[in-house]
């Protein structure tokens, strides 16, 4: 389940590309396939790059010669390790909800990424968040490493783009996940031995390993109505 549109990234051969907050390597994998580039992976959680790593080591490069490589990076995103003008093309998917101070996350993603180059941004949406939020205040709100606030994707938007970079587009993603969570916030004691939300997690399960048409149109109506997260896409002036 990706969150960015990779196939609409200006990817090219030779380019570096940073998946920022890789988790277990959705968007990670996809880049790497996507182009003969160098990807790189960050993540401040150790498990979770090992995740990713295990993800690639299952699913070799059969194509000889092929000049894909990648690296796994243990690190904070506010202070990452890497020169000025490293990255052409940088992913941060689902990550600045969970960060205090992304602010300087964004100064840090701004720092290496090449003038010319593209971001591409996720948050959730705030609406349906804000239902997440007011289902389980003790449970979703409060739950250890998870989302610290609520972005207004416009506040956003206007963060980015006094940074230096210039917004290209946006788009909706996984409206059909929306009631997912909604789910299990509203049984968030329960939610692990929940019928409905057993019964939502395999349609979910099914919609994503096999995207039969019904399910990728109700996704395409869905999304702009209340998908859960919102996605932006900047290129650095310059």
């Amino acid at each position: 389940m990706r969150t960015i549109k990779i196939e609409t990234l200006p990817l090219r051969d030779g380019d570096r590309v940073l998946d920022l907050g890789c988790g277990h390597g959705r968007h990670m994998h996809a880049l790497y396939y996507a182009k003969r580039l160098h990807a790189v992976g960050v993540d401040l959680g150790f498990e979770d790059l090992k995740i990713t790593r295990k993800g690639f080591e299952d699913n070799p490069d059969l194509e000889e010669n092929s000049r894909r490589t990648y690296s796994l990076v243990q690190a904070d995103a506010g202070i990452l390790p890497f020169p000025d003008a490293t990255f052409d093309t940088i992913v941060c998917s689902e990550v600045l909800e969970h960060i205090p101070d992304y602010e300087t996350v964004l100064e840090q993603i701004f720092r290496v990424l090449k003038p010319g180059g593209t971001l591409a941004v996720s948050v959730p949406r705030s609406w349906p968040e804000w239902i997440c939020w007011k289902l389980s205040p003790e449970g979703y709100a409060n739950d250890p490493g998870g989302h610290v606030r609520i972005f207004n994707a416009a506040e956003l938007r206007c963060q980015i783009e006094r940074r230096g970079l210039r917004f290209l587009r946006k788009h909706w993603a996984h409206g059909l996940h929306s009631p997912y969570w909604w789910l299990q916030c509203l049984n968030w004691e329960k939610r692990d031995r929940s019928r409905a939300v057993k019964a939502y997690h395999r349609f979910l399960v099914w919609d994503i390993t096999r995207q039969p048409l019904v399910t990728r149109l109700l996704e395409a109506i869905s999304s702009p109505v209340m998908g859960k997260s919102v996605v932006m896409y900047f290129v650095r002036e310059g």
